[in-house]
């Protein structure tokens, strides 16, 4: 029976069993399969690899595997510049804009409060989730690594955290989010951008406490939502200070 060695680097380890991980693994096979089909059998999916080697040499997702092939999978680098060698990631999106399953509500609406388009739906099926990757350019976030095996999912990442705010920190790091952070400027239950409203116009919408002390409004463009700088915006703001403490970013005027 043909047989193959393949191995997982670095952070791809977390989709094996404890036993099999930091080394080579002996996959024997009848039909040859391509090198995607290959890692996605031992649970990696296509979209947490970055670079893919057959017997050394750079190979793409349909490289079909050959009796004695040594396989290598790598994930994203992050210090090592593999720039002239061929990647099976496609380029980033122009700007972070993410989908998440119904198990990433808490870190969804974190996204949004930092100002990061977010579309969420708790229920929302697999397809409808991979469809909205593909088509509206988006990052799919999930806590469910076989999602990430559709093929028509080119963005996606597999969250290893179980805590929401430790998801967010983990998604913001994996993908460089401090420098991009828009505070504020959408709506936490929709997903609409936020504008500033003038007062007079929503005075008749506003309880009496709040038209008597507060002059800033802002107000949502999807559902139409009002927000103002009560105690809930001075949590906000305490959360976001932290948040950029702990990914190193400087902290914000706003």
């Amino acid at each position: 029976m043909p047989e193959t060695w393949v191995r997982l680097y670095g952070e791809l380890n977390d989709f094996l069993p404890a036993s099999h991980r930091q080394r080579a693994l002996l996959w024997r096979w009848d039909v040859s399969p391509s090198v995607k089909d290959l890692i996605e059998g031992l649970g990696a999916p296509h979209t947490e690899i970055d670079l893919l080697l057959a017997n050394g040499r750079p190979v793409g997702f349909g490289y079909p595997v050959q009796d004695g092939d040594r396989i290598a999978a790598y994930p994203p680098f992050c210090a090592l510049d593999v720039t002239e060698i061929t990647r099976v990631r496609p380029e980033p999106l122009p700007a972070p804009r993410f989908v998440a399953d119904g198990h990433l509500g808490a870190p969804a609406r974190y996204l949004r409060m930092l100002g990061f388009d977010t579309v969420y739906h708790n229920d929302c099926g697999d397809e409808t989730l991979a469809r909205s990757s593909c088509e509206q350019g988006r990052i799919l976030l999930t806590r469910d690594h076989q999602l990430l095996m559709r093929s028509v999912v080119q963005h996606g990442y597999w969250v290893r955290a179980t805590r929401p705010r430790e998801q967010l920190l983990e998604v913001a790091r994996r993908y460089a989010l401090a420098d991009a952070m828009q505070p504020l400027t959408r709506c936490l239950r929709c997903n609409g951008a936020l504008a500033p409203v003038d007062k007079e116009s929503i005075a008749h919408l506003l309880e009496p406490d709040t038209r008597r002390y507060y002059d800033a409004f802002w107000r949502c463009s999807g559902c139409q939502r009002i927000y103002w700088p009560g105690s809930h915006h001075r949590r906000m703001l305490a959360l976001i200070e932290e948040l950029r403490d702990e990914l190193g970013e400087p902290p914000s005027d706003r």
